[in-house]
Formats: C-alpha cells, structure tokens, sequence
C-alpha cells in the first residue's frame, strides 16, 4: 500500500484521484499527475491502452500493480471492486481516454458514489478541451456555460439549444466531426446570428481553429467535412433593445397582479433591462393610476 504523506513525490494519500491526462500532446501533463500514475495502489481508466501508452512515454512502470477498465459499458460492473479497495485505505488513480476526469466522462458515477460512500475524492488538475478551446476562441470568458454533446438527432437537439438560447454566457459543446454542419445549422436557427469558433484537434499536429458567424461555418463544414475531436464555441446573444411601450405593456399586466417592486423585477427579467429603470417606470405608472 501506498505511503501517506503530502510532501513526498513517491507517496500517494488514499483515496480517489482524478487525474487529467492531455487531450492530445503528451507532455501536457503536469508533475503531480506522474506521481500518481507512478505510486497510486491501483490505476482505472476509461481506455487502459491509451493509458499504458502515455505511462510508456513518461518512462512510468505498471509493474504489478492493477490496471482496472472503467468505461461507459462495464462501469456497473467495474465500480464495486474499485470501491472496496477505497474502502480498504488503498489509493485509486482514475484517468479519462483524454482531459479532466468526470467531465463529459464516464467516471461521474464513480466519483458521486465514492463521495456518497465518504471516501475522499482528489483532482490532479490538468489539461481540458474546454479550457483550451475558450482560451483559443477569441470569444468572451468571463461567463461560460458547457454543454457536453447535444442531442444526435435534430429536433431533439433543436430543443436543448432552445433551453440555453437565452444564457448570458458563452456556450461550449462537444461535437462529432459527422454531425458538426447539422448542428452548427440547427444553432445558428435556434440561436440567432450569433459569432462562434469551431476548435479542432487542440494541441494535436493539426489544430485549426476557425471563427465566423454559425451561419457561416455551418456552410463551410457542409462543405468541407471536419475530422478529428471538435469542440464548438458560440457567443452570448447580444443585448436585446426592449422597445419601452412593449415595457409598459408588460407592466400594465404585472401591476395588475402585484406590487411596484415584484412587477419591476419580473418585468426587468423578461427584458433584460435595468430593474432600476423598469422601477422608476413602474412607479410613475402607478401615480398616473
């Protein structure tokens, strides 16, 4: 069993270890995600090969220590043998096929069960597609909300972009490289004009990054085609400009039914206006009667 202690490379404390491994340049890997890989009692990953290769790279040995397959199809099957070894004090590094472990990945359950098991659970932070695509967009990153993949059929997948149209935020999905152009046109009907970036093979030999409005990159890749890992960078919506009669309108029902001050924040909400402003409205119209 592993030793415990924090200042030693050579230890790892017990419990799980989500350790990032890189989306695609091997030595985007960071130290202290070696350590682990190189002294964890027992390794899962979600492709053991991919794993094994990287460990091969960096010079790591398996030696005798368990390699366990953790993935979408076997994790049932596979969670309760790397839960008795938490529960006996052992050490568990997890490791995705590529990325953050647990983000759009099949070690969720496996870490919800564990915390709900009162193991303890660690991240080894490191390498993610999504990070990486907004640092390269050149979109705004102050706000953004992921998405994972979207629905494979269109109307299922016209219904989630509907859900997150009106998100202040920056958007970011995963996609299949067969169904990019569908769903940058399904985006672009269900988003409005909206600017985005399509990053593809990030820190791979062939990363491209290429900006444009939805409407635009929806016609090239129906084009062109795409290949390789994709990840979809789509603009907040741009400031709707509320037409003040529409406002009035809006506040002449909610005063019927409520005070000034709910029927300025129900209304600021749905139009995305300053509450201050729809307040001092909603006060004069309240004087006017």
């Amino acid at each position: 069993m592993a030793k415990i202690g924090k200042d030693d490379p050579s230890s790892v404390e017990p419990g799980l270890h989500l350790v990032a491994v890189p989306i695609g340049a091997a030595r985007d890997i960071t130290l202290r995600a070696l350590d682990i890989l190189a002294h964890a009692d027992m390794l899962a990953a979600e492709d053991t090969r991919s794993l094994r290769r990287l460990m091969d790279i960096h010079g790591i040995p398996l030696g005798d220590r368990p390699m366990v397959p953790y993935h979408d199809h076997n994790g049932a099957a596979a969670r309760p043998r790397l839960l008795t070894a938490l529960r006996d004090g052992r050490s568990v590094a997890y490791a995705s096929e590529a990325g953050t472990p647990l983000v759009a990945d099949p070690g969720f359950q496996l870490g919800v069960e564990a915390r709900q098991g009162g193991l303890t659970v660690r991240a080894a932070p490191g390498a993610s597609a999504v990070l990486a695509a907004l640092c390269v967009a050149g979109l705004p990153t102050d706000r953004f909300l992921f998405a994972g993949f979207l629905p494979p059929k269109s109307a299922a997948r016209k219904t989630a972009l509907r859900e997150v149209a009106e998100v202040p935020a920056t958007l970011v999905f995963y996609e299949s490289p067969k169904r990019l152009a569908a769903m940058l046109r399904d985006a672009a009907a269900m988003l409005g004009p909206r600017e985005a970036a399509v990053c593809r093979e990030l820190t791979k030999r062939f990363e491209e990054v290429r900006r444009g409005s939805l409407d635009a990159l929806a016609e090239t890749y129906a084009e062109e085609g795409a290949r390789g890992e994709i990840v979809v960078v789509v603009d907040r919506a741009a400031p709707r400009e509320a037409d003040p009669e529409a406002i009035r309108d809006a506040l002449r029902v909610a005063l019927a039914d409520g005070s000034v001050k709910s029927a300025a924040k129900d209304v600021s909400d749905m139009f995305g206006v300053p509450r201050k402003l729809v307040y001092d409205m909603a006060l004069a119209m309240k004087d006017e009667g």
